[in-house]
């Protein structure tokens, strides 16, 4: 029998799928439109889409998780968050808009790497491009075990199954709309995040007793927390100018002017939620301890509070909200991917095709990384904060410093480009996966990969680009000209 909560779900599947069908329409006549929008995106379309996709999962899961076991001692990865995504705003954005234009339309991340040297084909393309898929690949299953959790905590369905659900409506919507469906979906789902971390603690906080069990409720508000683990958790801020489903955002709104517009909203909006989710792990752990209930997943609390205070249609809606996080962010990372492998690595190394057979070839390819990032999924219902946490790593420390590089300092050198990614990549794989310590454990266990990686992508940037030749004429113009224009600005 179809309940309120179901009946919910329902509707908000048929608004993602009528909004790619209205982005069809609207904006996929070639492959510009299709990945990027046409550049005709508006500020605070870009704002709250780069907000959604950003937080996927983790946000209404993940986090609140973490804050559940853990207590204030999960404010420091807020901290740093917050502090990353403003610089990002403030530093990176600006600057690769214009960038990106004026190296004749860069689309990807990687093309706008290999146009920093005024290179079509430099290897450094390729191997960026690689790293997109790999990482991006785990990154979309975190999102998709998101999915299977709360279809399995939520409404009882078999994990499997939920993982599929959640897969099927990302594709159809991102594979007929492309970017202006992923960003109006992410608008959307922007909006439903925000209303949700914010009623859901205000309700649970007004249902605790803090009369019998004052003092027993006062111990998830304290910090106790060593400054390595507070440091670690901080540098959580460094990967956000390394996330190509983020930075992509700035590339697509109409003009580099109204990012300063769309800054004040993203950040606003970030600020909310996050303190939403915190307080919903927080509020929940001791709404937990009054009660009677047994919480086998602290990754669900967020799930368990909305089904447990709210009427049944009410807690539809909340659900939808951890849906529209899942969502936003793997639909952009099915979309950077796509436009990887056609853009970066068929169209450059493979054979050229006109723009309908690019359309179609991109959109193939977003099933194509759906379907092995569900096989992922469904071999591994592992922590959601843990499956990111990797991901989030990597992208920071491969693209992190070689973004920054590429807009800030005029030596940098293809050469050193590369070296920077390929270090960065292997020390954070080597830091979290290789059993270096002596009881076998990884260095992951002792601090969090990001910054090891970060700070050896940067030495080895800089320690290249002073030994090998400087970039050609073409590229220095085109640095000198973004300076210029958002100089000038």
């Amino acid at each position: 029998m179809l309940n309120y909560e179901t009946f919910s779900i329902l509707l908000y599947f048929t608004l993602l799928i009528f909004i790619g069908v209205y982005a069809m329409k609207k904006s996929t006549a070639n492959n510009n439109e299709y990945l990027l929008g046409g550049r005709n995106v508006s500020a605070k379309v870009t704002a709250l889409s780069a907000g959604a996709s950003d937080m996927s999962g983790w946000m209404l899961m993940g986090l609140p998780g973490a804050a559940y076991l853990g207590g204030l001692n999960s404010i420091w990865l807020a901290l740093g968050l917050v502090i990353g995504a403003y610089i990002n705003y403030q530093f990176v954005a600006p600057k690769l808009r214009v960038f990106t234009e004026v190296a004749n339309d860069a689309l990807t991340i990687p093309e706008f790497f290999s146009k920093r040297f005024a290179l079509e084909a430099g290897s450094i393309r390729l191997i960026s491009s690689i790293i997109i898929i790999c990482f991006f690949t785990v990154y979309t299953a975190s999102g998709l075990v998101a999915g299977g959790k709360l279809f399995q905590s939520a409404f009882g369905f078999d994990y499997n199954l939920g993982v599929i659900l959640t897969v099927s409506v990302v594709v159809i919507y991102t594979v007929l709309g492309g970017f202006l469906a992923v960003s109006l979906s992410d608008f959307i789902q922007g909006v439903i995040m925000l209303i949700a971390l914010v009623a859901v603690p205000y309700v649970a906080f007004g249902e605790l007793n803090f009369t019998e069990q004052s003092l027993e409720l006062s111990s998830y508000f304290n910090f106790d927390i060593e400054l390595v683990a507070a440091l670690g958790l901080m540098t959580w801020g460094l990967g956000y100018f390394g996330q190509p489903h983020i930075i992509v955002r700035f590339m697509a709104i109409n003009c580099h002017t109204n990012l300063g517009k769309a800054k004040h909203i993203g950040i606003g909006w970030m600020t909310i939620s996050i303190i939403g989710a915190l307080a919903t792990g927080i509020i929940g752990a001791a709404y937990i301890a009054q009660s009677t209930t047994v919480l086998n997943d602290p990754e669900t609390i967020f799930v368990h509070l909305s089904q447990t205070l709210f009427h049944p249609m009410i807690a539809g809606w909340l659900l939808a909200a951890i849906l529209a996080a899942i969502m936003s962010t793997i639909s952009s990372q099915l979309l950077v991917s796509s436009s990887s492998l056609v853009e970066d690595i068929y169209k450059v190394f493979g054979s050229k095709q006109d723009s309908k057979n690019s359309l179609l070839i991109s959109r193939l390819c977003v099933a194509l990384v759906a379907i092995i990032a569900s096989a992922i999924a469904m071999s591994n219902t592992g922590s959601v904060l843990k499956l990111v946490a990797h991901a989030w790593a990597g992208f920071g420390a491969a693209f992190g410093p070689l973004v920054l590089f590429s807009l800030w300092w005029k030596k940098l050198t293809h050469q050193g480009a590369v070296a920077g990614v390929t270090v960065g990549a292997l020390t954070v794989m080597i830091w979290t996966y290789v059993p270096i310590l002596a009881d076998g454990a990884t260095l992951s266990s002792l601090f969090y990969e990001l910054l090891p990686g970060f700070l050896a992508s940067s030495l080895a940037i800089i320690a290249v680009s002073l030994t090998t030749s400087a970039p050609q004429s073409q590229a220095l113009d085109w640095f000198e000209l973004t300076h210029d224009k958002v100089n000038a600005s």
